[in-house]
């Protein structure tokens, strides 16, 4: 999830809705409080939109939207799964043969009589148009992960499509099409079919999609404004309308959550929730998340090459500090990149906070103490670069905690804070991240459910053709990751898994910092929302205030 970015693991039903705990008293009947603005929803976070089309990447608030307006193939159930038929029919598998023996040939059974939110039919061409832009080399996309397998596409007749692929893909539902991530979804061929590329073009700011809803207006810095759509194929919403507020201040939502001028606030920070919890007429929900904090190391740089130094700035990281003084203790402490509600996930050990054993590696590693208590090693003192998204009060809280800790050990770092539009753009266009312009990076990300960690920690995922923005290479891994992604046998992708896990555990190219809840508040005049964490906005049709 860029604070998302894919943007999630799976969760038993039973243990997702005994974890799920709303806090706050529902009104009664159809009696609306006086500030409730009749099938209107307002709802806000602390971060900028830098584009609607989700081809082109998305921050998890981006996907929100695009979950209410866009066109997919599938969307996920009340527990994040990808096993909702959305464009299509029938999920495919190999027991209904839309997956061939062989798991090399995928068979989309599309829907008849949809149409865009403008008007025009929805076919065949759309979806073949659409993966061919995904890997059209000359568009913008921050991942071609699993869309590179894509040998040829046949187009039988207009209402069925079938991928064939170099090699079986377990993450198919997930990844084609799907909301359960920071997905492309399907394009309108009619309206894009004149342009060699989609980087920078009108569609962007105001698409035409397939949802309850459709957008009416971007005011930039300012609001998204989405009414809804008359054409959906599944009927109209019972919203009128969805808007978007754009507030770069947190404490500037939770005051208009007080006053009511907002009627939710999703991926609330732990800070914020009692405060929220306090407040007449608002009710707070949390959910186990798939989403966990990370500081990155960009082994690009020759001071975190070494793994002695990585190892020594994980010992240097009081995490058990940052959970309780910054997340209320409402998150989790794991070192596994998948998380625990995931089937996948492997219970490591916790590596301490201990500074002893951080100075130790150091000085073992021939990082001598200079000026200031600042190390040097041949030349060159260990100072690094450290970057973070603006608006995010508590990483700003964490930086310091972390330069605390880290000055302990004989380390100094700078920190450089950039909008998000800039943080997670891609190479191309100066992004931050997948540009390779940091030492150390603190931001989220969110898994999906079928657990591919290909895309983050493959060696041939580095920026632009993936997310692995740390540069971390190991072939063993690779193999792992592979031999999992080709493979619908889910025992056989666990154990693949495992030992994925377990080598990013040991050499430290990322630190988890923590495994989130996903925590939002919202007014209770709110109606049959029912979030998952990997799509709260996916099942929108009878929400209602």
């Amino acid at each position: 999830m860029p604070n998302v970015v894919r943007l999630i693991g799976l969760y038993t039903a039973a243990a997702l809705l005994a974890a799920c705990t709303r806090v706050g008293t529902s009104s009664i009947g159809n009696t609306r409080r006086p500030y409730t603005r009749p099938h209107e929803l307002r709802f806000a976070a602390a971060s900028d939109i830098k584009g609607l089309n989700p081809l082109l990447g998305a921050s998890v608030y981006e996907t929100y939207l695009a979950q209410m307006t866009m066109a997919w193939l599938i969307k996920t159930d009340a527990h994040g799964d990808a096993t909702v038929p959305e464009l299509i029919t029938e999920i495919p598998s190999q027991k209904n043969g839309g997956i061939s023996p062989d798991g090399k040939t995928i068979t989309w059974h599309l829907r008849h009589g949809v149409t865009w939110s403008d008007g025009a039919p929805f076919n065949a061409d759309d979806v073949v148009y659409s993966t061919n832009q995904v890997n059209n080399p000359a568009n913008n996309v921050i991942s071609r992960d699993g869309w590179e397998q894509i040998t040829k596409i046949d187009e039988p007749d207009k209402y069925t499509v079938v991928y064939h692929l170099k090699v079986p893909y377990s993450s198919f539902a997930v990844t084609f099409f799907s909301t359960g991530g920071a997905n492309p979804s399907v394009l309108p061929k009619h309206l894009l079919a004149s342009y060699s590329n989609l980087n920078q073009i009108p569609y962007n700011s105001l698409p035409v999609g397939i949802g309850p809803f459709k957008y009416q207006a971007w005011n930039r810095g300012d609001s998204v404004v989405m009414v809804a759509n008359d054409r959906y194929f599944r009927g109209r919403p019972k919203l009128d309308s969805v808007i978007y507020k754009t507030v770069q201040d947190k404490n500037t939502v939770l005051e208009q959550m007080r006053t009511h001028d907002l009627d939710m606030w999703t991926d609330v920070s732990p800070h914020y929730l009692p405060q929220l919890a306090a407040v007449a007429g608002l009710a707070t929900i949390k959910i186990p998340s798939f989403t966990f904090d990370h500081v990155d190391f960009n082994l690009r740089s020759p001071i975190l090459a070494d793994l002695a130094v990585r190892k020594s700035l994980r010992f240097a990281l009081n995490r058990p500090q940052i959970v309780d003084k910054v997340h209320n203790n409402l998150y989790l402490l794991d070192e596994s990149p998948i998380v625990p509600a995931s089937r996948f996930h492997v219970n490591l050990p916790l590596v301490p906070f201990d500074l002893t054993q951080a100075n130790k590696l150091l000085d073992a590693d021939g990082w001598a103490r200079g000026p200031g208590g600042i190390r040097a090693k041949n030349g060159r003192r260990l100072s690094l670069t450290f970057v973070l998204a603006t608006g995010q009060p508590d990483n700003d809280t964490i930086i310091e905690l972390i330069r605390n800790t880290w000055k302990q050990i004989g380390v100094d770092f700078g920190v450089k804070h950039y909008l998000d539009a800039q943080y997670f753009a891609p190479a191309a266009q100066g992004g931050i991240l997948y540009g390779g312009k940091f030492d150390v990076a603190l931001f989220g990300w969110g898994e999906d459910t079928n657990e591919d960690l290909s895309n983050l920690y493959a060696c041939y995922r580095f920026p632009p053709n993936g997310q692995n923005v740390m540069h971390w290479c190991d072939p063993a891994a690779d193999a792992a990751m592979n031999a999992a992604k080709t493979s619908y046998d889910q025992a056989f992708r666990k154990k693949e898994l495992d030992m994925v896990q377990r080598a990013v555990y040991e050499q430290a190219p990322t630190v988890v910092l923590d495994v989130r809840q996903w925590l939002s508040a919202y007014n209770n005049d709110l109606r049959n929302w029912h979030p998952n964490a990997v799509a709260p906005f996916d099942d929108m049709m009878n929400v209602d205030i």
